[in-house]
């Protein structure tokens, strides 16, 4: 152990009993997975062949977590004559062991060095499993990294060097506060992640200036002040994903990219949608084209007097603008949208990601049983977009403030996440069962919208798609898809970073980059290939593609000022909606 300073107490360190102990769990978590894998190929239907089952990989797979055990031990009690720890460079930039105790104790880097192990071959185990269904063996998969996020011993405080001395400096003040906070959480349902009340609404958070305009049951239509003495003749209308809050495109002024739309001169508008009550228990994706996207684009056309619009589908709000735009393709109104930016949005679920572990017969039930009356709660969509980044939005949290009792650090874009919404449970259900599941809406015909079929195929309507290169919500390569069915002209842009920090990237950030590729690509692979990176922003790109499609303007007066047209104002932005749960 490195010395200590003057006055300072050592940290605690399990025992050879414990460490003998702490393997023999570890152990018997790989073997039991590998028991689990086993149990489900006898289930699972022979091939064709009727060859039978050959276990030899996972045999191999046993056999070498077990000489990699030995290795371990040998290191650990004969240090100078063992070869020395290999370590991928996951595994050395892995943050949960950041703390200099995890390797300048030799217990401690025992446990760090035994948790990976661990961890490399239960993935390795499930890998070796044969003869499974291949989505079942994804599930297998997902549930087993799940796991080993739970048993890492950071989240334990017999295994965590950090917290026992945090516990032993404070005299156990840390373990009572972690309490408090677990204890806080529990009572509310949800984990907090960012300090209560250190952000509010038109206070320091959606603060850019607008007036709501029009109020229906599903949304509120919010129209920004303008800034610049002329704008953009083709309005901008906004559509948020109604899975969360449409106030992470306008956080903090230095993040807003509504804000920021109006300094380009463009005369923005943005619904913002009602969490569902009991009030909505009959609303189906149909409502939501219809009655809120269709409705809210009507609106602003004849509000501004203008034939079409430019649009932005954020998410699930873009699936839902992808379908709005065939169904004004088959009614022939195709022309009453100029242009349609895809955030993030998926239309050809193929490869949709981790979401689709959650859409599976049993998930389906368990959904409909959260929703007796009529909608779900957020907190539960909540919990489920946590599980898809465990390790970072809810193990971060158990270890720092359930078991070394820290104090929260605000961070707008996590109070953003913690403002859940609730959804409509029929439109929960089809989606899933319709989209994520069955992967209908790529199929011409396959949906009808207020009884008129779809098809995508159909589509003409200019588009920019934009894709995270780390998205783990709408994997870029699913993102991709779009450019495989819309036949009008189309740029993609590969933006860095995820399904957040992706989009939500200022220029004046100076962060990440983004990817073109001029020459076009029939894969997205061959796009990157061939594809040049700009650092910064994509945003600026964005607002190049928009200018080239609308070139005239207007002066920013009358209809163009919230409020002194035809709709008047209702009340000052964020509004209404966005306040209640």
């Amino acid at each position: 152990m490195a010395d200590q300073p003057d006055g300072a107490t050592a940290t605690p360190t399990p025992d050879l009993k414990d460490i003998q102990h702490w393997t023999w769990v570890m152990g018997r978590m790989q073997q039991m997975m590998m028991e689990h894998g086993l149990d489900l190929i006898d289930a699972a239907p022979q091939p064709l062949s009727g060859s039978p089952f050959d276990p030899t990989p996972v045999i191999r797979a046993q056999a070498e977590f077990w000489g990699d055990t030995m290795k371990l031990w040998q290191r650990f009690l004969d240090p100078a004559n063992a070869a020395p720890p290999e370590e991928t460079p996951e595994q050395a930039r892995d943050k949960r062991f950041k703390a200099p105790q995890w390797r300048e104790d030799p217990v401690f880097d025992f446990i760090r060095q035994s948790y990976f192990l661990i961890a490399e071959h239960l993935v390795k185990g499930v890998d070796a499993i044969e003869g499974v269904d291949p989505k079942q063996k994804e599930q297998i998969r997902f549930a087993t990294r799940g796991f080993i996020d739970a048993m890492s011993p950071t989240n334990f405080p017999a295994t965590n060097p950090v917290v026992l001395e945090k516990a032993i400096e404070t005299r156990g003040e840390s373990l009572l506060k972690g309490l408090q906070n677990m204890l806080a959480d529990m009572a509310k349902g949800q984990m907090t992640q960012t300090s209560e009340g250190a952000f509010e609404l038109g206070r320091n958070i959606a603060v850019t200036p607008g007036k709501v305009v029009k109020r229906t049951p599903m949304y509120e239509l919010i129209h920004y002040a303008p800034t610049t003495e002329s704008v953009s003749k083709i309005p901008l209308l906004i559509f948020p994903p109604w899975i969360n809050r449409f106030y992470i495109l306008d956080l903090t002024p230095e993040k807003s990219f509504i804000r920021w739309a109006v300094e380009q001169g463009l005369s923005v508008f943005v619904v913002s949608w009602k969490s569902a009550d009991a009030s909505m228990k009959d609303v189906v994706w149909d409502d939501f084209i219809e009655r809120g996207q269709i409705d809210a684009i009507d609106t602003v056309r004849e509000l501004l007097d203008v034939p079409a619009l430019h649009t932005i589908g954020y998410c699930v709000a873009g699936t839902t603008l992808a379908a709005t735009l065939a169904l004004l393709t088959a009614r022939g109104q195709a022309d009453k949208v100029a242009s349609a930016t895809f955030f993030t949005a998926q239309v050809d679920f193929t490869q949709a990601g981790d979401l689709q572990m959650f859409v599976d017969d049993e998930q389906m039930k368990l959904i409909e049983a959260l929703s007796p009356d009529g909608f779900l709660d957020g907190r539960y969509m909540a919990a489920t977009f946590n599980l898809l980044r465990g390790r970072d939005l809810i193990w971060n949290y158990v270890a720092n403030n359930y078991l070394m009792g820290a104090e929260y650090t605000p961070f707008d874009l996590l109070h953003w996440n913690s403002d859940v919404t609730n959804l409509p449970a029929k439109w929960h259900q089809s989606y899933l069962a319709d989209l994520y599941r069955d992967n209908k809406l790529v199929t011409p015909g396959a949906i009808a919208v207020a009884g008129t079929p779809i098809d995508l195929t159909r589509v003409a309507t200019p588009t920019y798609v934009q894709a995270g290169r780390e998205d783990h919500i709408a994997p870029a390569e699913s993102v991709w898809k779009i450019t495989h069915y819309f036949t009008g002209p189309l740029r993609f842009v590969l933006a860095g970073s995820g399904h957040i920090a992706g989009v939500v990237n200022p220029p004046s950030a100076g962060k990440y980059q983004y990817w073109i590729n001029e020459d076009g690509a029939d894969s997205l692979a061959a796009f990157v290939a061939g594809a040049r990176e700009v650092k910064g922003s994509w945003w600026p790109d964005w607002r190049q593609w928009i200018a080239a499609l609308d070139g005239e303007t207007v002066p920013a007066k009358g209809a163009r000022i919230p409020g002194e047209g035809a709709l008047p104002a209702l009340e000052d932005a964020p509004g209404a909606y966005v306040r209640t749960r």
